[in-house]
């Protein structure tokens, strides 16, 4: 018989507050992305406009993260579920703020043409939001091997980065005045590269979450 019932039904409330959150920031990424591929300005200010969800979510998981550890007083391996949810939800915040940003850049190409279509950009979301949802699978499931491989997925995404911006920058040199497009794009890609930097946070929170021990996975 569960001696606390309303304290577990409580993290299941926060498990699926966060795996929603978790959601609409992968949503967030891809529409952003797929924005900047068509530099479709109205697709991007709708990202710009949907994060207010992610701020509330991160504003609830807060609350009921507080409140189960002023109310219930748990136990050490229940604090570190609750913990690691809110330094996911930190991590999801800062992705969407990282698809934002990527939105505020299609609104400032709008209008023009891009340089050369986009090629290496869009595998690096696709490998970050792949890495987003892996991290919230090992969340869910408890899987430090899950969580672990992270690592090896983040090293694509950080090598397909340096291409990009050698790639951007030889452009660079060959025209100045697409410096500024280039520029931006070059933006782009970084802030790819933090989301899955974000994405390997989780898994990292997830291994702390399930073993009581810190491993960097970003190395």
């Amino acid at each position: 018989m569960d001696a606390r019932p309303g304290f577990h039904q409580s993290l299941v409330l926060l498990q699926k507050e966060l795996l929603d959150m978790g959601d609409s920031a992968q949503n967030l990424v891809r529409s952003a992305v797929e924005s900047l591929a068509k530099l479709d300005e109205k697709a991007a200010d709708q990202v710009i406009k949907n994060d207010d969800l992610i701020d509330d979510y991160l504003t609830r998981i807060d609350e009921l993260s507080l409140c189960l550890i002023a109310l219930q007083q748990p136990m050490a391996s229940d604090l570190r579920i609750i913990s690691t949810a809110l330094k996911i939800a930190t991590d999801l915040e800062r992705i969407a703020d990282h698809a934002v940003d990527i939105a505020k850049i299609t609104i400032r190409l709008a209008g023009e043409e891009l340089v050369k279509p986009l090629e290496i950009i869009p595998q690096m979301a696709e490998i970050a939001i792949e890495m987003l949802q892996q991290s919230l699978d090992s969340y869910t499931e408890r899987d430090v091997h899950r969580a672990s491989a992270l690592a090896e997925r983040d090293d694509r995404v950080d090598k397909l980065y340096s291409i990009v911006m050698q790639e951007l920058i030889s452009l660079m040199s060959e025209d100045y005045n697409r410096n500024r497009q280039l520029t931006h794009l070059l933006l782009v890609a970084h802030n790819l590269e933090r989301v899955a930097d974000h994405a390997t946070n989780i898994g990292e929170g997830v291994i702390y979450m399930v073993t009581g021990k810190r491993k960097d996975l970003n190395i």
